[in-house]
């Protein structure tokens, strides 16, 4: 059932979000606790020859997203998920492909957001990604918030 999941949510995106669809982005892993997304450097690419920063942030703020979705929808949730805040830091360029790596923040749990989801049909989750360089070095991390809205809940607040 998971790996249907993942291959909707990857339709889902591609066909929803033409900038995803222009970086060619494909998921590459998931695990309960992390999900990697992946995009080529060519349609990437800035004028330094190097990934564009904003190919880097899309693609690290698509990462975490998509782990909270994919976790909602292994749970059997319908939410919108949205992200509240984001610091992001370019620390390298990134010269090659673009692997972003996304993961629960130390302190956050699946278990408290989803008992905060049970009783208040909203709640919110902290997750880091990050991308390396070629060696292997942090180039570009995002801390981000992130908040899911069961739709039925935001439907009759309308």
């Amino acid at each position: 059932m998971t790996e249907a999941l993942i291959h909707a949510l990857e339709r889902e995106i591609l066909a929803d979000i033409p900038l995803a669809r222009a970086m060619q982005l494909q998921i590459a892993a998931y695990q309960p606790d992390g999900l990697t997304l992946l995009a080529p450097l060519a349609p990437n690419i800035n004028d330094k020859g190097c990934a564009f920063g904003g190919s880097l942030a899309s693609l690290l703020t698509l990462s975490c997203w998509a782990l909270v979705v994919l976790r909602l929808r292994a749970a059997g949730e319908d939410c919108d998920v949205y992200v509240q805040d984001s610091q992001l830091r370019y620390l390298a360029p990134v010269w090659g492909e673009i692997r972003a790596e996304s993961r629960l923040a130390e302190g956050e749990s699946w278990d408290g957001f989803f008992a905060m989801l049970g009783s208040r049909s909203k709640s919110r989750l902290r997750i880091l990604a990050g991308v390396a360089d070629g060696s292997g070095k942090l180039a570009t991390t995002l801390d981000a918030r992130f908040v899911a809205l069961r739709r039925e809940a935001k439907s009759s607040a309308a």
